[in-house]
């Protein structure tokens, strides 16, 4: 078989410049912000934001069509790289989730959220006809396993959830019947109403106890203030603190959390407290609104894309900025219990921010070929 050539001579106003204006104005927000929580990591998160543009630019100007060609060798490598922070990987607080590279430590699950989309767009789009049937749905969970289970033994259950529900919203997309659909929500809602019940209980056979009691703090937060729910509870002060405009980055106030070392690593999962803190409520929109300018403008891209990998691929990349959005917004401002994943584009995070850079530059590909009506 021959393969599509690696480009194609594209049209400038096929190009979506409202995207990459939105991820680079929010990048800089972010660079900006983290500045403020930590001046040392600055430069490297500005040196991840340059690599992250250029890759954008390399992958926007490829063939996807091309990229897919090699989606098997895309699942090999997400699941070798995943397997060597089992067996190479730096161990931090108690979890194993990095590879100390010499220059940077490289965090391969953060990878994976952009390799499991782009070789389920694949997948899918091969297994268009007979997807509803028992032998796909059991390939493809089986597919998905390996990254799930080698994610969730690091531990990182925030980033298990949030690629297990993305792998969901691909299944979804790619034309799974209602009928199983139905069936699968009527099995899940009662499991999952015993699983927190359990949960919950002393001695329980399911979570760490670290996970379990944050999950306590966060239904009872003033039994646990000066214990799990210490940083939670300094995050939803800090955002009110700042009101409508905030304090201003880089100010000398003793009572803010960065200052008063309320919270520790502010540059990263609550990286929206410094956010409310010191841009205020003004800020806060800013930043929700650049996001969910990024979601939905990948959706339209989507919606226009020549073929369903397309669609799984905009739709993928969609549903992972939008979901770790919520929950890191909904951990800092204790709509959720903590867990730690990042702001899209805006926490502290070379592996995280370059690889959303390359699935940004992935969709703009796509709104670059867009399906032609007639």
């Amino acid at each position: 078989m021959r393969l599509p050539k690696k480009t194609k001579p594209y049209h400038l106003k096929d190009v979506k410049f409202g995207l990459v204006i939105s991820v680079i104005a929010i990048s800089i927000i972010g660079v900006m912000v983290i500045g403020s929580a930590k001046q040392a990591v600055q430069g490297r998160q500005i040196i991840g934001l340059v690599a992250g543009v250029i890759l954008m630019i390399i992958l926007s100007m490829i063939d996807y069509v091309w990229l897919l060609n090699f989606y098997w060798i895309l699942y090999g490598i997400n699941i070798i790289a995943l397997v060597c922070v089992k067996l190479f990987g730096t161990n931090v607080n108690g979890a194993q989730r990095w590879i100390d590279i010499g220059v940077t430590n490289f965090q391969p699950s953060e990878l994976s959220k952009i390799l499991v989309v782009v070789f389920f767009a694949k997948f899918l789009m091969n297994h268009e006809d007979d997807l509803s049937s028992a032998a796909t749905i059991l390939k493809a969970v089986g597919l998905i396993a390996p990254t799930l289970i080698l994610i969730v033994l690091q531990p990182d259950l925030s980033t298990t959830l949030s690629i297990a529900l993305v792998f969901c919203a691909m299944m979804y997309l790619a034309g799974l019947s209602y009928r199983f659909i139905g069936t699968l929500i009527a099995i899940l809602v009662p499991v999952t109403i015993i699983f927190i019940s359990i949960v919950v209980q002393p001695n329980q056979p399911f979570l760490h106890d670290y996970q379990q009691k944050r999950i306590l703090a966060w239904l009872e937060p003033q039994k646990y203030a000066s214990d799990e729910a210490y940083q939670q509870n300094n995050a939803i002060m800090a955002i009110g603190s700042g009101q409508l405009t905030g304090k201003g980055l880089n100010n000398n106030t003793t009572t803010s959390v960065k200052n008063g070392n309320f919270i520790s690593e502010p540059q990263t999962d609550f990286i929206f407290a410094i956010v409310g803190e010191e841009l205020g409520f003004v800020g806060c929109c800013i930043v929700i609104g650049l996001l969910l300018l990024i979601v939905v403008q990948c959706i339209l891209i989507g919606l226009r894309a020549q073929d369903l990998a397309g669609r799984i691929i905009c739709c993928g990349v969609a549903t992972q900025i939008g979901f770790q959005s919520f929950i890191n917004i909904g951990v800092a401002t204790g709509i959720l219990p903590n867990t730690g994943i990042p702001l899209p584009f805006v926490s502290y995070g070379l592996t995280s921010l370059i690889s959303l850079y390359m699935g940004i530059g992935i969709v703009l590909n796509i709104g670059l070929q867009p399906k032609k009506y007639q």
